[in-house]
């Protein structure tokens, strides 16, 4: 903080003088990452990995914008990096807070973790804490078991895209869409005008085709669900924990503890340190601590309304947003 204040003085005092100063970053560089044991003991390890808030390939910002955080696809990239080459990792744990996100991003998770598993023989547990809905449902199915907290909300098993008419507004305070386009479909979803019908259909085609993919990881990964089990999910209903169950979204419905256990089992142990990756500087973890980044992503709605709608970009997205 000493330092922060110092730079920012000497800055202003350079303006008054007329006098060049040397350039000092104001944000300390980023620090690699450092694994940090939260719980159990013995050689083997079991890494637990944070999926919250909104699922984005895009960057986090904190601290009025000085300072960025990456993306939580870039995060998870970067720890499997690290896991990978740790023979003494033996389990995933997907800690999972999240209503889900952009479509792309959420398949990128889903294809990452599936890959480790492939590449690492390593047994994945996803824990799905207040709620795991729609893309971050989607990410869960790359594991082995998945847990729900008795209160958890899941489900949302669906694709959407943000649509604004704002036409009519435009119009009360006497704006006028002057658009020059090189095609009748260039400006498709633009929010000042109307969808036409051919628009709508063409649209349509892409969510649903997003929709079948959906389904097909779902059905991939939980290979026990009925027919007549997927058709009653694939509407975007969400779910409370016990009828998750009864469908088979889940497999069992328990607490973090439950997950830790669950991967010991799955992975033949009987014992194993439970570790997380964090920042130097960050504080002493326990198995319900964010890791490296994840703060900047755990308020959902704020990250909705923050990130999405004020720049009116139409986003395919696997997210519950009620």
């Amino acid at each position: 903080m000493y330092q922060k204040i110092s730079a920012i003085i000497a800055i202003f005092i350079s303006c008054l003088t007329g006098c060049a100063v040397i350039s000092m970053p104001l944000l300390p560089p980023s620090r690699p990452l450092q694994e940090k044991v939260i719980a159990g003991e013995g050689t083997d390890k079991i890494l637990m990995l944070d999926i919250s808030g909104i699922i984005s390939t895009e960057d986090k910002s904190s601290l009025g914008g000085l300072k960025k955080e990456p993306s939580i696809v870039a995060r998870i990239k970067e720890e499997l990096k690290l896991a990978q080459a740790d023979k003494d990792i033996k389990a995933l744990i997907l800690r999972i807070n999240s209503p889900g996100g952009m479509v792309t991003a959420s398949d990128i998770l889903h294809h990452e973790i599936s890959q480790f598993k492939k590449a690492t023989g390593a047994k994945v547990v996803a824990c799905m804490l207040e709620m795991g809905t729609s893309g971050a449902y989607y990410v869960a199915t790359s594991a082995d078991n998945i847990i729900a907290h008795p209160t958890t909300v899941t489900g949302s098993v669906g694709v959407m895209i943000l649509k604004l008419n704002l036409n009519g507004l435009m119009q009360k305070i006497g704006i006028q869409d002057e658009t020059i386009k090189s095609g009748a479909k260039k400006d498709i979803l633009f929010p000042l005008r109307s969808m036409t019908h051919d628009e709508r259909k063409l649209v349509q085609q892409i969510v649903d085709h997003l929709q079948k993919r959906f389904l097909q990881v779902v059905r991939q990964g939980r290979p026990n669900m009925s027919q007549s089990e997927l058709e009653q999910i694939a509407d975007g209903r969400i779910l409370d924990s016990q009828k998750a169950l009864e469908l088979g979204l889940i497999d069992q419905i328990g607490y973090m503890d439950d997950a830790i256990e669950s991967a010991k089992q799955l992975a033949g142990l009987t014992q194993a340190r439970v570790i997380i990756y964090r920042t130097p500087s960050s504080q002493k973890g326990n198995i319900y601590a964010q890791s490296q980044g994840a703060a900047f992503q755990a308020n959902p709605v704020q990250s909705y309304l923050n990130g999405l709608l004020p720049s009116l970009n139409p986003y395919f997205m696997y997210l519950w947003s009620p």
